[in-house]
């Protein structure tokens, strides 16, 4: 019995560490983020993200439709002021009376815009003798005369310089009194055209003069 029990104690002794570790429990596995969350839990998250997700692509879509709608509009203003200028000469007296009545508008801004639509008006000699005929060339020498800033003569002047490549209204201008009114503008260092319509001017004069 001794002897038997000597001879069964190795393969026991084998035997014990295996069953060790068959019995022992496996180490559990650590359960990830989304294991840990109840399933109607990562139901909504998933949906939150998901409708998160296509907020974004709505947002986008509307950026992108407001920057195509605010193209087509500056596409059909740019397209409107062009045509503005190009019909505008051939547009009847009512317009250039309001032309005109802006002239006689305190703010200066009011201003240089009537002088400026009389330059786009002054096309031909027909139309530029109108605007002397509406009392146009007058109001742009008052206007000339009382401005006391350089974008106001600038835009002043230019209109003169229309209306004077007209003979008729040219002289009309040097009988109202316009080479000392024009000689008195100092030059502007900001325009050059100041100088420019100036000496055109007074050189119109000096011409109808002899």
């Amino acid at each position: 019995m001794a002897m038997r029990r000597a001879a069964q104690s190795p393969s026991s002794a084998v035997r014990s560490p295996l069953l060790l570790r068959l019995l022992r429990p496996c180490p559990a596995q650590a359960p990830s983020g989304d294991d840990l969350l109840p399933l109607r839990t990562r139901a909504f998250v998933r949906r939150f993200s998901s409708s998160l997700k296509e907020e974004d692509e709505i947002a986008l879509e509307e950026e992108a439709q407001k920057k195509a709608a605010w193209l087509f509009k500056s596409i059909f203003i740019l397209t409107a002021g062009f045509a503005a200028c190009q019909f505008f000469p051939y547009m009847g007296d009512n317009l250039l009376h309001q032309s005109i009545s802006l002239l006689r508008v305190r703010d200066p801004l009011f201003k240089r815009m009537g002088a400026s639509r009389l330059t786009r008006y002054a096309v031909d000699d027909e139309r530029r003798m109108r605007v002397v005929e509406m009392g146009g060339a007058k109001e742009l020498l008052n206007v000339l005369q009382a401005a006391t800033d350089d974008k106001t003569r600038k835009e002043t002047l230019k209109a003169l310089v229309a209306l004077s490549k007209s003979d008729e209204a040219a002289r009309f201008l040097h009988q109202a009194g316009a080479v000392p009114i024009v000689s008195s503008i100092s030059n502007s260092s900001e325009f050059a055209e100041v100088e420019t319509h100036k000496t055109s001017l007074l050189e119109k004069f000096e011409k109808i003069k002899s």
